[in-house]
């Protein structure tokens, strides 16, 4: 997933998608403990992932604030 992709979608959509997002780095994290984790760079794919989803959502909330403050 890239930014420009995250950049058409809507806060809504962003914040389900975190959720989701969170919710497999759980899941990854349980299955490194249990040691049934095959592809260790997964977890940090889904990591970096959030950190993108994080950043356009704060963008677009500056965005809004800014719009509303002018």
């Amino acid at each position: 997933m890239d930014a420009t992709e995250l950049h058409s979608k809507t806060p809504d959509e962003l914040r389900d998608r975190l959720a989701s997002l969170k919710k497999e780095a759980f899941n990854l994290r349980f299955r490194q403990a249990t040691n049934q984790l095959d592809n260790t760079a997964q977890m940090r794919n889904v990591r970096r992932d959030v950190a993108r989803v994080k950043t356009v959502l704060n963008q677009k909330a500056a965005a809004a604030a800014k719009t509303t403050e002018a």
